[in-house]
């Protein structure tokens, strides 16, 4: 009853500030639900779809209608949003599952899925010829920011689609155009390098430091502040400490997204020898097992090579 309260008086709150846009969300999981439950209580009617519909479900208590087909979530939407697992998923929804044609002309596809910018500047080509606006704008900030809605939004495709689009990012976070067609999925695989490599960074220090004898936990402590903190020490470092390594951002996709990087580098002639390495490193977790756990469980990879519990 509660949260059916706090529901109906965000909704009024918003309603005042906000003009309501129909909106599909495609992609219900742990980033998509809370998400669809953001914009609805931004006073927008959602309506969403998921491959597997239970996990869409918690989302009626928040006013979001769940359909069964993604043709039938996004006919009469202004604009679609997609939060599925990577390219491929996209394209097969779009294309073969009959949304992209269900979809009326004039309306604004958000793709906030992380995939290759190429497939992005595919997808967006494809569905110009429909008569359907693209937008490629993947997110930073996990679970923890979507809840919040904090999110970093990097927002790749035409100005004035972008402007069409503000409503919609608003509740969700800050969002940022970056350039055309496929330069939101860019920003995207550059945040993601950074993220891999500075985890892969962290967990090496410490467990380097607990090697020869110093409390880990406590030079976590000492560094911070100085030149080596970051918001990767903060939260990963914390969680390697505690090993909790519970996923928020599963290694399986921190893989899927530095392999995504090396394709695109291969594919613009760009020499990424770092990324490389961790690529390796996330591929020899996954393969050991560690695929579900959080991305900063490369520490438990890391640990196991140096016989390190």
């Amino acid at each position: 009853m509660a949260a059916e309260t706090a529901f109906h008086l965000s909704k009024k709150k918003y309603a005042m500030t906000t003009t309501p846009l129909r909106i599909a969300v495609l992609g219900i999981g742990m980033m998509g639900l809370p998400m669809a439950r953001r914009l609805s209580e931004a006073g927008h009617p959602v309506r969403a779809w998921n491959r597997t519909r239970a996990k869409a479900e918690p989302l009626a208590l928040y006013g979001v209608t769940v359909n069964n087909t993604p043709a039938e979530a996004v006919q009469d939407a202004d604009i679609v949003i997609s939060l599925l697992e990577n390219g491929p998923v996209v394209g097969h929804v779009l294309f073969d599952q009959g949304a992209a044609r269900a979809m009326r002309k004039g309306s604004l596809f958000i793709d906030m899925a992380s995939i290759q910018p190429s497939e992005a500047r595919d997808h967006a080509a494809r569905l110009g010829e429909l008569g359907v606006a693209h937008l490629d704008a993947p997110v930073s900030g996990g679970t923890v920011g979507a809840e919040a809605g904090t999110l970093a939004i990097m927002v790749g495709g035409r100005p004035e689609d972008f402007q069409r689009a503000l409503p919609v990012f608003t509740p969700l976070g800050r969002a940022t155009h970056v350039g055309p067609h496929g330069a939101g999925q860019l920003a995207k695989l550059a945040n993601q390098m950074i993220v891999g490599i500075t985890i892969g960074a962290v967990a090496e220090a410490l467990l380097f430091a607990a090697k020869g004898g110093a409390d880990m936990a406590k030079v976590r402590e000492a560094i911070s502040g100085g030149f080596a903190d970051s918001r990767i020490l903060q939260l990963h470092g914390q969680r390697m400490v505690e090993r909790d390594f519970a996923p928020r951002g599963r290694m399986a996709v921190q893989l899927k997204d530095m392999r995504n990087a090396m394709a695109t580098a291969r594919e613009t002639g760009f020499d990424a020898p770092i990324t490389a390495l961790f690529e390796a490193l996330y591929a020899d977790g996954v393969e050991h097992g560690l695929g579900d756990l959080d991305h900063s469980g490369l520490f438990v990879e890391l640990a196991s090579r140096n016989a390190m519990q």
